[in-house]
């Protein structure tokens, strides 16, 4: 790939217009030179690649399986499995395991095989199925697009010595704020104010909502009667249990000696 490849638009809208030469030569399905950027059924390949993502967003499996196939039969491989990948991070909900799925599929389709061979489009029939047979969500994307308006916002805010009109989700982040769990023996704050083993067990250790499951609660619970810091049966149930699903930071258990003793 690398120098061989073909006009692609980035993530900043500019455009490369180099195209390599299987995508360049050959001829349409009724017999016609290609045209650049030209597909084998006539189509222009940004059209394509768009209508993939869209096909992928809208979870169309069979339209996102044409599309693909259109891609790898016409000499666009590359650019299929560019945005494949690119679909399952900007499209996709968090965790889904297709971004594996996608990249095994693509070591196969262009490392073991051909890629407009018929191994290597049912590859990419494959890759783009699991995609859109995937969860859509614009989560990560529309994430990203807050936070950096919510950083402009600050920024403005901050010049004009104003409240900004949106904030990030954490404000300040400070010692005695919402979020004071989180200076704990790691953080340079958390040290000064001393808050040790003990601290970080009673609360910057404790999950949820869903909770420890049963094995893990119950070495918790045996890690703190092997310490060296002497637990008492409130502060052991306190650390395995899980935090409010309606209020996540906040913590009204107070025990006397948060330090280590």
């Amino acid at each position: 790939m690398g120098e061989d490849r073909q006009a692609t638009f980035g993530s900043d809208g500019s455009l490369d217009t180099e195209t390599p030469p299987e995508a360049r030569e050959g001829t349409t399905d009724w017999g016609e030179p290609k045209a650049d950027g030209e597909t084998d059924g006539g189509y222009n390949r940004y059209d394509v690649s768009s209508l993939l993502q869209k096909a992928v967003r809208r979870s169309d499996e069979e339209v996102a399986a044409w599309a693909a196939w259109e891609l790898a039969r016409s000499g666009y491989a590359w650019n299929l499995w560019d945005r494949l990948n690119l679909y399952v991070v900007e499209d996709l909900r968090a965790g889904q395991n297709v971004a594996l799925l996608v990249e095994r599929y693509e070591t196969l389709a262009t490392d073991r095989w051909e890629p407009d061979s018929w191994k290597g489009r049912v590859c990419a029939i494959h890759a783009a199925l699991a995609c859109a047979r995937a969860k859509s969500s614009r989560e990560a994307s529309n994430a990203d697009e807050f936070f950096r308006n919510a950083a402009a916002a600050r920024a403005e805010a901050r010049e004009s010595d104003d409240d900004p009109a949106v904030d990030f989700p954490v404000g300040d982040l400070e010692v005695g704020g919402e979020f004071d769990v989180a200076f704990d023996k790691h953080t340079a704050d958390g040290s000064r104010l001393d808050r040790g083993d003990r601290f970080f067990k009673l609360f910057g250790a404790r999950v949820g909502p869903e909770g420890e499951d049963e094995q893990s609660a119950r070495w918790q619970r045996l890690n703190m009667a092997l310490s060296d810091i002497d637990y008492d049966e409130a502060e052991v149930a306190h650390a395995v249990e899980p935090v409010a699903p309606d209020d996540r930071w906040s913590d009204p258990v107070e025990f006397d000696g948060d330090n280590d003793d």
